[in-house]
């Protein structure tokens, strides 16, 4: 498929049938709102038809860049380069943690059920309630249209159990989460967690574990900020940190279907893979990678990097015809809503994947459908 950014043609890959103005963006790796798509002479700007499908039939899509930053007084603030963004103070570097990781929930009206599993969605957060977790990674997409309030609404008020509970919530951006207009979507993500003080990047240390949260909104390529801020994150990593967990909504690692069918990962992930990998011997600690988008779980280990894909919140789930070699995880069980729970006790992290088994029953329930364990150097 042919691209034009500022008049240079280009190469995209194949896209899927579903591919938005916002996929497509993304998967360009630009930013900010003002970028239109063209197709057969249609211009969809990012604002009012971010939603509207472009079809890859198309002969050919041009993508305008009108300006790659958010429209002044929408700039994301740039977190500080030294040290965690936040720090957990009541938790030390010696207290056991148990950490939740999950995503793809698409929080909506729950007579939505086409896009969104609404009883599995909300049966996963009750029992992530039940698990009494020190934090909750999410790995995007929590609402359905980021720019509807009322999506932001529906995902306060079935996570009432969370807040009850106090417990710590570290979201990181998705497509769906600035779906209908970026600065639309950034304002109700910032509304729904003011405790992040606007960044849509950070850092946050709790105990021996060292959070690093990216914006695949922004682009994180080579010489960008947010790549900039992330090389001295890691270089000035504090010693009593034994796990690092990258947390961003598009994966840096899929399996061979996602290859094939849907070219995942896009070249701006697999050039922030490399540049981790890169890092990771430089690295005293376990580094994880926590990736959504894909409405499935998928492991991978490689280049001293475990890889997460974890996009079974609720979302429409995807269905795996074949996995690759390279995914430690095989099962093939559809739908698989889930979630991850990591133990984390010293420098050992043992991780189970916990599904719902009978997602068509009125009765749900959960059963551990995978059992890992992560070591720190």
């Amino acid at each position: 498929m042919q691209t034009i950014l500022n008049g240079q043609p280009g190469e995209l890959p194949a896209l899927p049938e579903n591919t938005t103005v916002i996929d497509l963006v993304i998967s360009l790796d630009l930013k900010g709102n003002r970028v239109a798509a063209k197709h057969n002479g249609d211009t969809a700007s990012r604002d009012d038809r971010a939603h509207r499908a472009l079809r890859s039939s198309l002969a050919a899509v041009f993508a305008l860049l009108l300006g790659v930053s958010p429209a002044q007084g929408q700039h994301s603030p740039e977190p500080p380069a030294l040290g965690p963004t936040f720090t957990v103070s009541d938790i030390d570097e010696a207290q056991p943690l148990k950490i939740v990781a999950y995503g793809d929930t698409r929080f909506t009206q729950v007579k939505n059920k086409s896009d969104t599993d609404p009883q599995a969605r909300k049966y996963l957060v009750d029992q992530i309630a039940r698990e009494k977790p020190d934090a909750i990674f999410m790995t995007g997409d929590l609402p359905l249209v980021g720019a509807n309030a009322a999506d932001w609404q529906i995902y306060r008020k079935e996570t009432a159990p969370w807040q009850a509970e106090h417990l710590r919530v570290y979201p990181t951006l998705g497509n769906h989460d600035v779906r209908g207009g970026w600065e639309a979507g950034v304002h109700n993500f910032d509304a729904t967690f003011p405790e992040l003080q606007g960044y849509l990047y950070y850092s946050v240390q709790i105990g021996n574990v060292y959070l690093v949260t990216l914006d695949c909104t922004e682009g994180y390529g080579d010489g960008s900020p947010q790549r900039t801020w992330l090389g001295s994150q890691l270089e000035h990593l504090p010693k009593t940190v034994n796990f690092v967990f990258f947390l961003s909504h598009m994966p840096l690692y899929t399996d061979l279907q996602s290859q094939v069918m849907v070219s995942l990962p896009t070249p701006a992930e697999l050039s922030l893979r490399e540049y981790i990998v890169s890092l990771a011997p430089k690295v005293d600690a376990k580094m994880i990678v926590l990736n959504g988008h894909i409405h499935n779980y998928e492991r991978f280990e490689g280049g001293k990097v475990t890889y997460l894909v974890s996009g079974g919140g609720g979302a429409i789930p995807y269905r795996i015809a074949f996995r690759g070699p390279e995914d430690k995880y095989q099962d093939r069980s559809y739908p698989n809503y889930h979630y991850i729970v990591l133990q984390i006790h010293g420098k050992t992290a043992d991780a189970t994947m916990y599904r719902v088994a009978n997602p068509k029953s009125p009765h749900l329930r959960l059963e551990a459908k995978d059992r890992f364990t992560l070591t720190a150097p």
